[in-house]
């Protein structure tokens, strides 16, 4: 058992649900089915990945890292292989049954990763390649969703029968989290809806690559410092675009959704003429709405406070090990770096998830830190 937890990094394990539910957040909508399908598939597609990685590495891990559960005769190089294959399997079973358009995305992520371990880790495109597969992690989280939750309220909205008597709203869910009952308004989002926040993983994954490249001989001092200043643009970015809507997106509910050339429509059937509840304070005279209690914070009085708090335990958690790595590049404070970089990838989902309307999501996502910190105690994520 520990040979395989070390195979499988396990610790790293805890910066991967973050993706899909950052990539839920994007597309406007709670985390459902095919939230947890995505979930499953994607943890599935990174552990295929670590343990093909040491099965590629075996040779190389001989020379640098004799204590590695292959090259120290622990595991075998064909049970790894066969993992690798049965995992990568299982992930996209699990992504095909939250519909096509997500094994079409899980498809391309595990040939990412594949390529990435059997030839481009050591190329100039390895970076590149890493940084994909990170930002393909998170749009299956947005495909998934979007397409479960429109199939089905397809289902349920048409055919005879009793299910055609019970209509499911397009976003309507369960009052689960603070941030759910403000979510359900309005048309789905395109799963492109959270390209930009895919984006930015990826480029925090890229610098976590390009400097993974130097843990074992160490010596890079400039990789560090060009990695901690893309580690502040990026967390400048996401503060900066927090309230920025992005052309195309259909308006949020709230007093904005009155305004000229809004997507809101007070005779729209889905459409209720009451105060929205993204209305701090505001009264529901005469109109229930599943979920709403009119006691509890709502999505915008919490999101700038825990938008800031996720943001700064990023910094926090990626910045000094860089430094430290760029003020002394030793592979013992380059494998730091790389893997506080790792475990910064959760507050940046949470902040990504915050940054879209979704506090609740963005808190369950920091639920992880604690437990990634404490097993990278006894097992490195590198």
């Amino acid at each position: 058992m520990r040979a395989w937890t070390e195979l499988f990094r396990v610790s790293a394990l805890f910066s991967v649900p973050g993706d899909a539910l950052a990539g839920a957040a994007a597309v406007g909508r709670s985390p459902g089915r095919g939230t947890a399908l995505a979930i499953g598939a994607s943890l599935c597609l990174y552990e295929a990945g670590m343990a093909l990685n040491d099965w590629a590495d075996r040779e190389e891990d001989a020379v640098d890292r004799p204590h590695r559960p292959i090259p120290s005769g622990r595991i075998s190089p064909s049970a790894a292989l066969g993992a690798a294959g049965a995992l990568t399997a299982a992930g996209l079973a699990l992504a095909a049954r939250a519909g096509r358009p997500a094994l079409a995305v899980a498809t391309g992520l595990a040939a990412t990763v594949w390529a990435y371990d059997l030839h481009l880790k050591h190329t100039k495109a390895g970076p590149a390649a890493m940084a994909a597969a990170r930002s393909l992690d998170l749009l299956l989280g947005a495909t998934a969703t979007a397409t479960a939750m429109s199939t089905a309220t397809s289902y349920a909205g048409t055919g005879p029968g009793p299910r055609a008597t019970r209509p499911m709203r397009l976003g309507a869910v369960p009052p689960t989290g603070p941030d759910n009952v403000a979510r359900a308004a309005g048309p789905a989002r395109s799963p492109l809806a959270a390209l930009p926040a895919a984006l930015v993983l990826g480029a925090h994954t890229y610098g976590v690559t390009a400097v993974s490249r130097h843990e074992a001989q160490g010596g890079s001092t400039a990789v560090p410092l060009a990695v901690l200043a893309t580690t502040t643009a990026l967390a400048a970015a996401v503060l900066a675009t927090h309230q920025r809507q992005r052309p195309g997106e259909p308006a949020r509910p709230g007093p904005a959704a009155t305004a000229p050339g809004s997507s809101y429509r007070p005779d729209h059937p889905h459409h209720s003429t009451a105060p929205s509840m993204l209305d701090l304070g505001a009264p529901l005279p005469g109109t229930y709405r599943p979920g709403h209690h009119p006691h509890r914070p709502t999505a915008p009085a919490l999101t700038p406070l825990l938008l800031t708090a996720f943001t700064g335990a990023y910094l926090r958690t990626a910045g000094p090990p860089l430094l430290h790595a760029a003020l002394n590049p030793s592979p013992p404070l380059t494998q730091r770096a790389v893997g506080g970089g790792i475990r910064a990838m959760i507050p940046l989902q949470a902040a990504l998830a915050a940054r879209a309307g979704a506090p609740g999501s963005g808190l369950a996502v920091m639920a992880l830190v604690p437990l990634a910190r404490s097993l990278a105690r006894k097992v490195s994520p590198t």
